[in-house]
């Protein structure tokens, strides 16, 4: 009774002390509006004063900075989900004394399945490691508990898949699919133990730990057809020249670091890809320079364009270098079909190293000029030929080529 009367008399001294405020609070706000005039109007000034932001528009990289993130070989550690652990309960319920074990088994843990697809073009967003989804643990009531997702890691074309340096999977076509590692099963509840013997069982098993490697991934391009050649040859300023991508020229000698794909379309809708192979240096087998990172790029490469430089002294044995790196690489690798193009045919000391090099050389060699177009159309007529010969031989009919 004492509470309720002190609570009652706090309340009293409240509200003379809210009501003063009230009071002082209208006087106060007719201030304001006779300061600022109708709130309307107020409200409309603080609006105007308020800039409305929009958000920027995130800018596309260009060709440039694309090829700066551009990765084709990743050491991956994956680790598979654990399984859930089974659940140790017994079922209770008014009336019903002996309900007996309902404990439910654990969710097995995730996969992690490595997955290609075409619209990946670098290893660049594949994490180091991975580690797959656990599955829940078992409930009462006979509950089971949730398997764990699996884990998707996708992958350019053309990925191979190597545990130890042994390959174990070649992704070459869309959609295909690798499970690297499984999940580990999930645990046994009270219930899975229920015999004769036993009615009462208290025992429940812990989920198993799901598999774990290492593996590396490495990206051989997808290309029908790769430019060839010593650095500073012109492939880059080539491929610009009878395709739509866009590898960096510039006027002073420089190599490219990382490989291009471009794609010559033709009349009749039929598209070939050509792939900038990095300049290869004398010594590239024994992995000097560039060396092997770049050479694997070649072994997809159903037909050669060997690009030599006519600006050198002795154009004729680059050709005979280049053979022999990519045979040491792989024997008969340099054997595919091949063209010989002559570039830099707007210098003027390009002819007479021409007929030059026809001396050395009994095969058709074509003679271009990147930088001026000149002749370019008979080497993309050519380039169909071969290409058109790739896919009547056994071996081309047997594996289609990617269609880009």
């Amino acid at each position: 009774m004492l509470a309720t009367l002190s609570r009652v008399k706090n309340l009293r001294c409240l509200s003379s002390d809210i009501h003063a405020g009230f009071i002082l609070g209208k006087d106060r706000r007719r201030n304001e509006l006779s300061l600022f005039g109708s709130p309307r109007s107020a409200a409309w000034r603080w609006k105007s004063s308020c800039k409305v932001r929009a958000k920027p528009k995130k800018k596309d990289l260009s060709e440039k900075k694309l090829t700066r993130y551009f990765v084709d070989h990743r050491n991956v550690k994956l680790v598979a989900g654990s399984g859930g652990k089974g659940a140790c309960t017994f079922h209770s319920e008014p009336r019903k004394e002996w309900g007996g074990p309902d404990g439910g088994n654990g969710g097995d843990g995730g996969n992690i399945i490595i997955k290609a697809d075409r619209v990946i073009k670098s290893l660049a967003q594949v994490n180091p490691v991975y580690k797959g989804e656990d599955g829940q643990s078992g409930g009462s009531k006979n509950c089971y508990g949730r398997n764990g997702s699996s884990t998707y890691i996708f992958v350019p074309l053309g990925t191979v898949v190597k545990e130890q340096g042994k390959t174990i999977v070649d992704l070459s076509t869309h959609g295909q699919e690798y499970l690297a590692v499984f999940g580990g099963a999930g645990g046994k509840g009270n219930r899975f133990f229920l015999s004769n013997e036993n009615r009462a069982p208290m025992t429940a098993t812990p989920g198993a730990k799901g598999q774990e490697t290492v593996l590396q991934l490495e990206l051989r391009t997808m290309a029908h057809a790769g430019l060839v050649g010593f650095p500073n040859a012109g492939k880059s300023s080539l491929l610009r020249a009878i395709s739509n991508a866009r590898p960096s020229v510039a006027a002073y000698p420089f190599t490219t670091l990382n490989p291009h794909v471009g794609i010559v379309k033709y009349r009749d809708h039929e598209q070939v890809a050509v792939a900038d192979i990095p300049g290869i240096i004398r010594g590239a087998h024994l992995n000097r320079g560039l060396g092997i990172s770049f050479l694997r790029h070649i072994e997809r490469c159903r037909v050669l364009l060997f690009v030599l430089d006519l600006s050198t002294p002795e154009p004729w044995i680059q050709l005979q270098h280049l053979q022999y790196e990519l045979d040491q690489y792989e024997p008969g690798l340099s054997q595919r079909p091949h063209a010989i193009i002559a570039n830099k045919m707007d210098l003027p000391e390009a002819q007479g190293q021409l007929e030059t090099l026809k001396s050395h050389v009994t095969k058709r060699i074509i003679p271009v000029s990147a930088l001026t177009g000149h002749n370019t159309e008979e080497l993309i007529l050519h380039l169909r030929e071969l290409y058109d010969g790739y896919l009547s031989t056994e071996g081309g009919a047997a594996v289609k080529p990617t269609r880009w």
